[in-house]
């Protein structure tokens, strides 16, 4: 059973950085799909960031060049680096992983991100 545990999450000001983990277990990591979405109050959860196994990345416009997505194999593990945060960048922050060989999404439990202005 794939299980995924979030880190990192925090409160920080405005401009500040955090570097969210999201370590893997029970799955191939390697030849999975890693996904960072977010959930701010009130609004719908939107994907932040997507990193394929072969290392291609996607952003959505709102962060890109402030957020970086990137994986380590050897760990199981995803990363999310955030600079330049802006307060609209508060919200719960959750990891997805989707495997081809199982044809499943999985989610973590979420990690809050609070930027204060």
């Amino acid at each position: 059973q794939v299980q995924l545990v979030e880190s990192g999450g925090g409160l920080v000001q405005a401009g500040g950085s955090l570097r969210l983990s999201c370590a893997a277990s029970g799955t191939i990591f390697s030849i999975t799909t890693m996904r960072w979405h977010r959930q701010a109050p009130g609004k719908q959860r939107e994907l932040v960031a997507t990193i394929t196994s072969g290392g291609y990345t996607n952003y959505v416009d709102s962060v890109k060049g402030r957020f970086t997505i990137s994986r380590d194999n050897a760990k199981n593990t995803v990363y999310l680096q955030m600079n330049s945060l802006k307060p609209e960048d508060t919200g719960v922050y959750y990891c997805n992983l989707w495997s081809p060989t199982a044809r499943r999404s999985s989610w973590g439990q979420g990690t809050q991100v609070t930027v204060s202005s």
